[in-house]
């Protein structure tokens, strides 16, 4: 059995928040990325109720071969949030900010880099794993 920790903490390490992203499995019945969306996890949250414990893919950067994604927002333009169940997370992602050709600020930092940047390749060279989905 495969496994792999997938982080949402406040505080890292003494230093700075670390919330992990993560492929989101929602359309089984299509094949790698075009059925996946990309989510960064806030929280893990567990609940018992009556004893019962999006993103638009066009395809692959054609320069990269990388898949590119943005964040979603409400039509009040503050971030989507949403909760998914822990089973509709398939595996972690890596997100690699596209840069364009703007000077980067010195402030950007590991912890706040999501926040500076409005689009991201998705990295398929992170492990063997993310190359299969995103081939």
């Amino acid at each position: 059995m495969h496994r792999e920790h997938i982080r949402a903490c406040p505080v890292w390490r003494n230093e700075a928040p670390r919330y992990d992203c993560v492929f989101v499995n929602t359309d089984t019945g299509v094949e790698g990325m075009r059925g996946m969306e990309i989510a960064c996890v806030m929280c893990f949250v567990l609940f018992m109720f009556e004893d019962i414990v999006y993103h638009a893919l066009d395809g692959p950067d054609k320069d990269t071969g990388m898949w590119v994604v943005e964040p979603s927002f409400d039509a009040d333009h503050s971030p989507f949030v949403g909760i998914i169940h822990i089973d509709s997370i398939y595996h972690a992602t890596h997100l690699v900010p596209i840069y364009g050709v703007q000077v980067i600020s010195h402030n950007i930092k590991h912890y706040n880099s999501y926040d500076y940047f409005q689009v991201f390749y998705v990295n398929k060279f992170a492990d063997h794993h993310a190359f299969e989905i995103t081939s």
